[in-house]
């Protein structure tokens, strides 16, 4: 049987699985405390990121419904667990790892998808949800905006062509 306090960790990591969008797994060795702290401060503040044990980790990611591959739990592992925008924080990860290259980035989950790590860096390289989102809105304005000019063009085109018919039957009918 389980201890109590093992049991206690594999829920409370179940817990953060299911209630994240985004889990991205990293190997910190070598880094120092303070390290540590700033990177936790540069994931914002819609990220935890925590040290955690590889087995209890992999068995509350099991039991989340999450499968991942046995090689992102070699060596020691922490977690970030993202409640906002994921983008927001794979960038912050990411920087973070350029600057110091002891953060190793193995893999992570988004929305129950497992990635690996090429994909989170390609995650981190899209723009912000509102970058896009105010990138969609805009392409949506303009194609609103062509809709309406050419809505508006048809009733002006069909007025010029009807007086161009009447000009010309005039002159015809002057002519004879």
């Amino acid at each position: 049987m389980a201890r109590p306090d093992k049991a206690a960790a594999v829920a409370e990591l179940t817990d953060k699985f299911r209630s994240s969008n985004a889990a991205v797994l990293t190997e910190y060795r070598g880094l120092t405390v303070a390290q540590l702290k700033t990177l936790r401060r540069s994931l914002g503040e819609n990220a935890q990121y925590a040290v955690v044990k590889n087995t209890l980790t992999k068995i509350a990611a099991n039991e989340a419904g999450i499968t991942l591959d046995d090689q992102l739990f070699a060596g020691p592992t922490a977690v970030a667990f993202v409640t906002g925008d994921p983008v927001e924080s794979a960038k912050g990860l990411r920087d973070f790892a350029k600057d110091n290259p002891n953060l190793i980035i193995k893999g992570g989950v988004l929305d129950g998808k497992a990635l690996s790590a090429d994909e989170i860096k390609k995650l981190a390289d899209l723009e912000s949800r509102e970058v896009l989102l105010a990138k969609l809105a805009g392409a949506l304005k303009g194609k609103q905006t062509q809709a309406a000019q050419v809505f508006q063009a048809l009733p002006s085109k069909l007025v010029r062509t009807v007086d161009a018919l009447r000009a010309k039957q005039d002159e015809q009918g002057g002519a004879e």
